[in-house]
């Protein structure tokens, strides 16, 4: 080893100590600066490469060379860095204490190692009745404890194995969660699994385990599953089908492999089901299932009789009206006229129409009847203003269906209809085709069904354009609401929400002017400058004129999720402007912080929360290394490996938007965001904001966004089969 007094660079060595402290990680790809303490030396050195998992007391061995660092001095760069558990009482303690094992923190560590000694892991190993042995340690903790052990033993030998074979490591606990102590036999079986069976885990990714594994690259495995690939990526996009043409070549741009190989692998998933082949047009058969299921399951209700008598419209339509208090406008009128006398229908219209008010009315007169109703909505918050409009209990269209996390699918499906008279179903524009599916099956053909929606809004996440395609098959009655009621004070954000729409520039007060205005722009190009006003107007200048809480009401919007205006990064700098300090945890490189605001990102059924579900972190156990997060009331517990399921929420993607309002929206929009920049997006950010809207960016971007209507098609059958499915019911009917 080098003297402390000459350490020549690019020196071979061998290293052997104790992890004193870890400075940094990267759990994706495993990249971690340590200091270890030398049983040779008084000092710690600096050890950086990369690792499968670490921990402060483990014993580190490591080959690699001595390099000089410009600002840190003499680090020792490992090429390979083997760690193993510590033996020492002292090792054994900080090892302990490091918040590796759940149930253990320093406290206990020290009780633990005070009453074992160096037979500590020993016992947790292999006699973990004796830990009951330990002051504070009872049944329940003591299986934690050792369900902890074996976890983390797990993990880290599928670390070692993925990362022999080019994966990130960050991605191990999501792998073992999902296999568990059979992670490495599956992987090594068929690798592909991962990209289909492991949330974040790509065709990419896969592709180099099995490259790794020695799987051949023209092997009909890999053919298969590149297929598959190209089809779920289309289905990322919105589309439910491909060309079989346009599969096969995209495929091959993928994969490398002669057409002829690729066209046999195809008929091989073809014969085997996974995939559908109709009219030229592939699918995953789970979605082609779900279009013919949709078509099929909506002409049915539509020539089914409802399961009430008749309402008398021309009477209820007047008791409603003096109900609420309020005379409808000839289109609210002509709206509700058709939804109380139609079997299924949809009420459509951007924002301050009637919408709202139209659903109040329907709910109102189905209670007078004593009908029971179902209100539901995709997403938690438009389910919560659904409630608050009427007054009556709503839930998200996963709680109404309750998805069963053990036998996967939701409980309720066609064989356990929901008991309902009525569904009434909002925005119901972001509803992708595989839910709008699972929802039908779960009515039976005499529920009359209700859908409101805004076609004008970005379409689903998820694949289909579903409510667009229902209008364009002109099958079902649907009333559009166009005269905006909605204008309180100034009205700038309805106004410049139906002026966008229209294709014209936005509205705002001049100098001077506008007070009490609710629509703000300030004028701003350069990226720094940007998130110098952003800054300055969410935590001072938007808490003193509205007097709103820049940490629950007030959402930052971006089109993007990456560059310095995309939502990851300024959710760095509003972490750091809003809530800079107090407990937290790391993971990925982020510090999830006590009364920081966080958003899920996937559906987690076992926990009850959906993408797009926005908290508040309010607990962080810094010895279990676990947060607690606030849904609105539910309290859900996040372990440090779950911690890939959550997003900082300060600011958000426009798209992560959609299906919820906040009181306050500060919208970027420049030409850094040009490729996202599009009229339904504008016009989705602008119908966000209930009380103000702050727009900072340049008139030059806003005006590509304005000017670009450009629709990009989503390839779906869904108009064609209810035509199809429509006709084939009333030939049927008429002896044809």
């Amino acid at each position: 080893m080098p003297s402390k007094t000459q350490e020549p660079d690019l020196q071979q060595d061998e290293i052997s100590g104790t992890v004193e402290s870890v400075i940094y990680r990267q759990e994706e790809s495993g990249y971690t600066v340590c200091t270890v303490r030398i049983p040779a030396r008084k000092d710690t050195i600096t050890v950086v490469g990369k690792c499968g998992a670490i921990w402060v007391g483990e014993t580190i061995r490591s080959e690699g060379v001595w390099t000089r660092h410009k600002s840190h001095g003499y680090q020792f760069q490992a090429k390979e860095m083997r760690c193993i558990a510590p033996t020492s009482t002292t090792g054994i303690q900080r090892y302990l204490a490091s918040g590796m094992i759940r149930g253990i923190g320093k406290v206990m560590a020290k009780r633990m190692v005070a009453k074992f000694g160096d037979d500590t892991l020993k016992i947790i190993e292999s006699e973990s009745a004796r830990l009951e042995e330990v002051e504070g340690i009872g049944p329940t903790r003591r299986q934690m404890i050792k369900e902890s052990w074996i976890e983390n033993r797990a993990i880290r030998d599928i670390m070692i194995f993925l990362q022999s074979h080019g994966v990130g490591v960050g991605q191990s606990a999501r792998i073992y969660r999902r296999y568990g102590s059979q992670a490495i036999a599956i992987i090594s079986d068929n690798p592909y699994r991962l990209c289909t069976d492991v949330w974040g885990i790509g065709f990419k990714t896969a592709d180099g385990v099995a490259q790794s594994l020695g799987i051949p690259l023209e092997s009909e495995v890999r053919a298969r599953a590149g297929l598959v690939y190209v089809l779920q990526v289309a289905n990322d996009d919105g589309h439910c089908h491909t060309p079989n043409a346009e599969l096969i070549l995209q495929a091959q741009d993928l994969l490398g492999i002669p057409a002829e190989r690729l066209k046999d692998a195809l008929a091989h998933e073809l014969k085997r089901g996974t995939l559908i082949l109709e009219d030229n047009r592939v699918y995953l058969k789970a979605l082609f299932d779900d279009e013919c299921e949709t078509a099929d399951r909506i002409t049915r209700m539509l020539h089914c009789d409802p399961s009430f008598t008749p309402i008398q419209v021309d009477k209820a339509i007047p008791w409603a009206e003096k109900r609420m208090g309020i005379h409808f406008a000839d289109l609210q009128t002509e709206a509700l006229h058709s939804a109380l006398s139609s079997k299924v229908s949809i009420i459509t219209g951007g924002p301050g129409v009637g919408k709202t008010t139209i659903i109040r009315a329907l709910v109102d007169v189905y209670f007078k009847r004593d009908l029971k109703i179902s209100l539901a909505a995709p997403t938690g918050r438009a389910a919560k203003r659904m409630q608050e409009a009427t007054h009556r209990p709503a839930m998200t269209l996963h709680r109404l269906l309750k998805f069963n996390p053990h036998g996967g699918g939701f409980e309720h499906d066609a064989d356990n209809p929901l008991d309902t008279d009525v569904a009434i179903i909002d925005e119901v524009s972001m509803m992708d085709l595989p839910l709008m599916s699972s929802f039908l099956c779960a009515l039976r053909p005499d529920t009359t069904l209700i859908l409101v929606g805004d076609t004008d809004q970005l379409p689903s996440v998820g694949p289909g354009n579903v409510l667009r395609d229902l209008i364009q098959s002109e099958q079902i009655p649907c009333k559009r609401l166009n005269q905006i009621f909605r204008q309180s004070h100034a009205g700038l954000i309805v106004q410049n929400a139906h002026r966008v729409n229209q294709g014209e520039f936005i509205e705002y007060p001049r100098s001077g002017a506008g007070i009490d205005s609710d629509f703000y722009f300030i004028d701003s190009s350069e990226p720094e400058q940007v998130i110098e006003q952003l800054v300055t107007l969410v935590t001072k200048r938007i808490p003193k004129k509205f007097g709103l809480d820049p940490m629950t009401d007030v959402q930052v919007l971006s089109p993007m999720r990456r560059n310095q205006l995309g939502a990851e990064n300024l959710n760095a700098v509003l972490q750091e402007a809003l809530n800079p300090t107090g407990d937290q945890v790391q993971k990925f490189g982020r510090f999830y912080r006590l009364n920081d605001r966080v958003m899920q990102i996937r559906n987690n059924y076992d926990k009850e929360v959906f993408n797009g579900d926005i908290g508040q972190i309010t607990d962080v156990d810094m010895d279990e290394h676990a947060i607690v997060v606030d849904f609105d009331g539910r309290k859900i517990t996040y372990e440090v490996s779950e911690l890939d399921e959550l997003m900082h929420a300060y600011a958000c993607s426009i798209h992560k938007s959609q299906g919820s309002e906040y009181p306050a929206v500060v919208i970027l929009i420049t030409t850094q965001h040009f490729k996202m920049l599009q009229r339904n997006l504008l016009y989705t950010a602008i119908t966000r904001g209930k009380k103000l809207v702050c727009l900072i960016g340049s008139t030059k971007a806003v005006g590509m966004a304005i000017n670009n209507n450009t629709i990009r098609l989503r390839r779906t059958s869904l108009r064609l089969r209810v035509i199809a499915a429509v006709d084939a019911q009333i030939a049927l009917e008429s002896g044809n």
